[in-house]
């Protein structure tokens, strides 16, 4: 997968994890909270993780 890919993934992840944060917080549901935040931690590491590719990248493509 891309490094873009990852990251695009990732902010969706985020996104999505901190609506179902809020939505768990709004209507008193914990499950829906955890999921929200396990999902957020989640998209993190994939943004995280295209960092890193392009990171590799560019210490490759400067040899």
């Amino acid at each position: 997968m891309a490094s873009s890919d990852d990251k695009a993934k990732g902010t969706g992840n985020e996104a999505a994890g901190n609506i179902k944060q809020a939505a768990g917080k709004l209507t008193g549901d914990d499950k829906m909270r955890s999921e929200g935040a396990v999902q957020e931690k989640k998209g993190e590491g994939q943004q995280a993780l295209g960092k890193a590719k392009d990171k590799i990248k560019g210490a490759v493509d400067g040899l």
